[in-house]
């Protein structure tokens, strides 16, 4: 047969498409030579040679296969193999018969498979004379050469990527990152409407058209694309004038952009509050990073907004700059970001002064950081040691290690610096978190550290007005000591500025109990009664104005009759 076989010809008798086609099994294992069936509808497959990887085509993908096609008594009746040439067609679009677009979706670039078709799932009834007769079962032996990946983007058919090169590795650009690309638009008739080289932008703030900040958000590095792009994601109904030596888009115009994604540096927070932001020039190595305590060596440049150098360390063959995390051994911003980095990462970072030198005026090696001020550093991690994780300690290791961490702690809270101080408390409880294989001198050891960290990182919690976090801290330690003053008065404290009066009035009268002469615990109830007589007196009033209005509304319907309020226990 000199022409393609129509394998549309069933859909159309059949007045169904796709979209209307019941699911199918998901692709399951198969051996070579053994068949089973696809789907509830009769549709066998049996494997003649395995295909490569894993992946299979989905709806929308372009295949390219090489197929014969028999009818059950071995007439064939077409051959793309004897043609010469494959057979490309749009998967899951209707442009086949039923039982290729559910088949093929099932193989792997080069798996050559007989599928066996009935004719629900192929000519039906009519069948298509002359060469195949009404409701006949086919046989295709198809092999998957190849497909392009085509992928509505946005999900409302305004972008569909073509992938005509594979990109590396998994990862995609972000919106804060800064990706360079080369692109070509063209319409649809051909015509060029922009060629770029190298040119890099902000996933966020976008470039050219929409179309190719929502793209680069799927793409990985070195994957190239061609994009069919509707005009409300390329230049609307208003298009785009000519203008210099670019050529105009008409309004409404559909573009077909073709687009590289060469490289991109990822940009990202490093602090919740997106005070610290790392932008990463150069990828490290591995994916281990230095933890708490670790011994960092880095090559550092600090620079103000007006690019005066202020430090320097670790170029020009001077020596690196080393220093261990966690220790107030360099501002903040820093500290916290090379927490992030790999080994060979280089980043630039941009640090706002509550994280660098806030509002004091800062005398550096090279030059002075005037108050305020945000600064900028390029850092290369060179090489570092992490500190022990409790995991590799033995048991007396981490008991000690969970008293420095203690002693520290304490440092910072007499220091005022509230936030590491409960950080210092919180890491050696973990130390000696899990203690079933302690021995019992050891679990005394540590009960009393837990205790003691605890309510000293509660202390914390209250000064940085974080009262649900105090209330849980004390509620650990009351598990681990029922009669502990401090915990119950702590916990009252919480619930008091949480507005729960009556759970605080119970803490501090069992505290009393326990301890009578109490005088921070006396002193508190004394705070409570007072806070209570207060909310007693807002309640009073709040009812009192709600039964006045009533009554008032009550005059206005029935006349001069006064409404006699109910009376309000101001005590209650």
């Amino acid at each position: 047969m000199e022409d393609d076989f129509d394998f549309s010809a069933a859909g159309d008798m059949n007045g169904e498409m796709m979209n209307d086609l019941p699911d199918y099994d998901a692709p399951v294992a198969y051996k070579v030579g053994e068949e089973r069936e696809i789907g509830k509808q009769g549709l066998k497959k049996k494997i003649l040679k395995e295909g490569e990887g894993w992946e299979t085509p989905e709806n929308g993908d372009e295949v390219e296969v090489h197929y014969t096609g028999t009818l059950l008594d071995g007439t064939q009746f077409d051959s793309s193999r004897d043609r010469g040439t494959p057979f490309k067609f749009t998967l899951g679009q209707g442009q086949v018969i039923k039982g290729w677009d559910q088949g093929i979706k099932t193989m792997k670039k080069g798996e050559n498979a007989l599928f066996t078709i009935p004719a629900e799932l192929a000519y039906g009834e009519s069948g298509s004379p002359p060469t195949i007769p009404p409701n006949a079962t086919l046989q295709f032996d198809v092999q998957l050469l190849s497909w392009l990946s085509v992928k509505d983007i946005c999900k409302d058919g305004g972008i569909f990527k073509k992938i005509l090169v594979k990109g590396e590795k998994w990862e995609n650009p972000k919106n804060a990152d800064e990706v360079i690309v080369n692109y070509e638009a063209k319409l649809e008739d051909g015509t060029l409407v922009a060629k770029s080289d190298g040119v890099e932008f902000t996933v966020q703030d976008g470039h050219f058209c929409p179309a190719l900040s929502k793209a680069v958000k799927t793409m990985k590095k070195g994957e190239k694309v061609v994009l069919t792009v509707k005009p409300q994601y390329g230049f609307g109904e208003n298009g785009k004038q000519a203008s210099g030596n670019e050529v105009g888009v008409p309004p409404n115009a559909t573009l077909l952009i073709t687009l590289e994604l060469v490289s991109w540096k990822t940009v990202s927070n490093v602090t919740s509050d997106k005070k610290v932001v790392k932008k990463i020039l150069k990828e490290g190595e591995g994916y281990e990073r230095p933890n708490e305590g670790a011994v960092v060596q880095v090559k550092l440049v600090g620079k103000l907004q007006d690019g005066t150098v202020f430090f320097r360390k670790g170029y020009d063959e001077t020596e690196l700059f080393e220093f261990k995390t966690d220790e107030e051994q360099v501002i903040d911003g820093l500290d916290r970001a090379v927490l992030t980095m790999k080994k060979g990462e280089v980043a630039t970072l941009t640090i706002a002064p509550e994280y660098a030198f806030g509002s004091a005026e800062s005398k550096q090696e090279l030059a002075v950081v005037p108050p305020n001020s945000t600064v900028n550093y390029e850092i290369e991690l060179v090489s570092f040691v992490k500190d022990k994780e409790s995991w590799d300690m033995t048991t007396p290791e981490k008991i000690e290690v969970a008293g420095k961490k203690k002693e520290e702690g304490n440092t910072y809270f007499k220091a005022g610096k509230y936030l590491k101080a409960a950080k210092r408390y919180e890491k050696a409880v973990k130390y000696i978190e899990y203690d079933t294989n302690f021995s019992e001198e050891e679990k005394k050891q540590t009960k009393a550290l837990k205790v003691s960290c605890n309510l000293n990182d509660a202390a914390c919690k209250l000064k940085l007005k974080d009262y649900k976090q105090a209330q849980k801290l004390c509620t650990k330690v009351l598990e681990l000591e029922s009669t502990n003053v401090k915990a119950l008065y702590r916990r009252a404290q919480a619930y008091m500025n949480l507005a729960d009066l009556d759970l605080a009035e119970l803490d501090i009268k069992k505290a009393l109990e326990i301890d009578p002469e109490n005088r921070d615990v006396k002193l508190e109830y004394k705070v409570l009664k007072q806070k209570m007589k207060e909310y007693n007196k807002k309640d009073a009033k709040f009812y009192g104005n709600i039964f006045a209005k009533l009554s008032a509304l009550d005059s206005k319907k029935e006349g001069p009759k006064v409404m006699e309020q109910m009376p309000i226990d101001s005590k209650a």
